[in-house]
């Protein structure tokens, strides 16, 4: 068992499974050491979850879960993508979030929170990331949340 495996079962996480993409695009990239991942809708094993737009049909505090969500299956689609191996994580580099919101919201970073703390909380300081933090006026069907990354990784010789 890899560090970072080790450290998802420490706090008791597991990992959702993963859908492919569904259009016209692929779920990941890597371009030399980066990682570049779709975005992620709040989903676990496939269901849909926070369905809204926060400050009207949701709370802030439930956008911070959907945002968590997110930043796991970010995390799935990481390992999907590594082969299994997220111990080549070097760094998460760039997280963007957008919030289906209220024009008049104003809390989007601390929905976003929600993903950033859960990647330092498995990652540690490799999870520490430079992050956008954005409104939207809707999001893929009728997510509150979605959350995409770029990961430094190690590559393979």
């Amino acid at each position: 068992m890899g560090d970072v495996s080790a450290r998802l079962s420490e706090l008791g996480i597991v990992l959702p499974s993963i859908a492919p993409a569904s259009g016209n695009y692929i779920s990941h990239r890597l371009v030399g050491s980066l990682l570049f991942l779709s975005g992620q809708i709040p989903r676990i094993n496939g269901v849909e979850h926070h369905f809204g737009v926060v400050g009207r049909d949701i709370s802030p505090e439930d956008g911070y879960r959907a945002a968590r969500l997110c930043a796991l299956n970010l995390v799935a689609r990481a390992e999907a993508a590594l082969n299994g191996d997220l111990d080549r994580i070097l760094a998460c580099v760039q997280l963007r979030g957008f919030v289906n919101a209220v024009p008049d919201f104003a809390g989007h970073p601390a929905v976003i929170d929600g993903a950033s703390d859960l990647l330092v909380e498995i990652f540690g300081e490799k999870g520490r990331h430079v992050r956008t933090a954005l409104g939207a006026g809707s999001l893929p069907r009728g997510s509150s949340v979605e959350v995409d990354a770029v990961f430094e990784v190690e590559t393979k010789s």
